[in-house]
């Protein structure tokens, strides 16, 4: 294969550590090696309730082409999907764009390019060009390029501005990473102008780690009688997860409890989970001080330095992961058998955060392994939320005193 290379909206937690969710969805791919293991239900939707297909419940059940919307956690093969589709798609006679995709950032955008050159060794006359940020072509001149993949801003360039592509010849548009793309309003509405441009006859292709409401709202502008394929929405379990609270005064009656943990229960590894940089960095210091291995990862860091950390935890070499929100999401190691919220999850009205919460507990008790949570409780408001994660989850957390030994062994066995 030939290849042609030539304002952010972060979510935070009050006042908490910044996730951008592209930064994350980038984080997700230089971490995985493989498929992830998913054993959730996959649901099918077909865009023609009449049709005998249906109720199909597999991928080879499925008409395909049609335009298509897909939901499933990162990990599970949505690039390697509509690579292959796009590769499979093209007629190499024919020397013009016909198949463009976007991705929010630059790095995912080439992310996806090097799985496309992975795929496509075997098919030498197909050709993939860059439309990202610093590649700069001679404007008027069509691109000969079977495949365009680029982000919102510089596609929109090539196919308006610089009129290097021809959209009324586009025939397939893959849109990945949506669920990112309307985090950045600009993306947004940029991805909409080149949709626009494009014939109705243009198979559509929308991908997504998660599907909210404001996912599915912008799918249903830019893909037209999808067939939808979704995981359902019970992704994550606390079936496997004993869960637990403790009652402390401060930050350093919740370390002491902390050490007492480490003190009774054999541990693997452990997460912790900060509300911020500044705690983080504190609680990381005195637990190398008690002889802990501790890996530190947080907002600061690069997108490949967090890559580094994780691999060293995930290798064994750190025990214990200290972090903020940045890490609740996406990292699957077998061995982790204790997450800690050193402080609870809440959103910018203060509240519980119940998505939040299961997304890091759920970092323990994967693959049907049992695991512990802990969650520390320094004030009324802390009780507050603990009591608002119970009501929406209609689970109980147990009291659990750290200083009496007997009962963390009977509690925790």
């Amino acid at each position: 294969m030939w290849i042609q290379i030539g304002k952010k909206k972060l979510k935070t937690k009050k006042d908490g550590d910044k996730v951008d969710l592209a930064e994350q969805s980038l984080l997700n791919k230089l971490i995985r090696h493989s498929l992830v293991r998913n054993r959730n239900q996959v649901e099918v939707l077909q865009r023609d309730p009449t049709s005998p297909l249906y109720s199909v419940k597999t991928f080879e059940e499925l008409r395909l082409p049609q335009n298509l919307i897909a939901q499933s956690q990162s990990g599970t093969g949505k690039t390697a999907a509509f690579s292959l589709a796009m590769l499979s798609h093209v007629n190499p006679a024919n020397k013009w764009t016909q198949c463009l995709c976007i991705a929010p950032t630059y790095e995912l955008a080439l992310q996806i390019g090097q799985v496309i050159e992975q795929m496509g060794k075997y098919c030498p006359d197909v050709k993939l060009a860059y439309g990202i940020r610093g590649n700069r072509m001679e404007r008027g001149i069509k691109l000969q390029e079977q495949i365009v993949i680029g982000t919102p801003g510089t596609v929109l360039d090539w196919c308006t501005k610089y009129r290097l592509i021809e959209p009324k010849k586009i025939t397939m548009f893959v849109l990945d990473e949506a669920d990112v793309m309307i985090a950045t309003q600009g993306h947004r509405d940029q991805s909409i102008r080149i949709h626009r441009q494009l014939t109705k006859d243009c198979q559509m292709l929308l991908f997504s780690a998660t599907f909210e409401d404001s996912v599915w709202r912008f799918a249903e502008q830019v893909v037209p009688d999808p067939n939808i394929i979704r995981l359902k929405r019970e992704e994550e379990t606390l079936d496997t997860i004993k869960q637990f609270y403790v009652v402390c005064k401060e930050k350093e009656d919740k370390f002491t409890a902390l050490c007492n943990l480490y003190g009774s229960l054999t541990i693997a590894q452990a997460m912790i989970f900060c509300h911020t940089r500044k705690m983080a960095a504190w609680l990381t210091a005195n637990l190398t001080k008690e002889g802990h291995q501790v890996a530190l990862l947080s907002g600061e860091m690069t997108v490949e330095q967090r890559a580094s950390v994780i691999e060293r935890y995930r290798n064994g070499k750190e025990k214990v992961l200290v972090t903020t929100n940045v890490c609740s999401r996406g990292i699957d190691v077998e061995q982790v058998s204790l997450v800690v919220n050193f402080d609870l999850p809440v959103d910018m009205d203060g509240n519980a955060d119940n998505e939040t919460y299961l997304h890091r507990i759920g970092r323990t008790g994967r693959f049907g392994r049992r695991g512990f949570a802990v969650n520390m409780v320094d004030s009324k408001h802390s009780m507050d939320i603990i009591n608002q994660i119970e009501m929406h989850f209609n689970r109980r957390i147990t009291k659990l005193d750290t200083s009496d030994l007997e009962e963390m062994e009977s509690l925790m066995s």
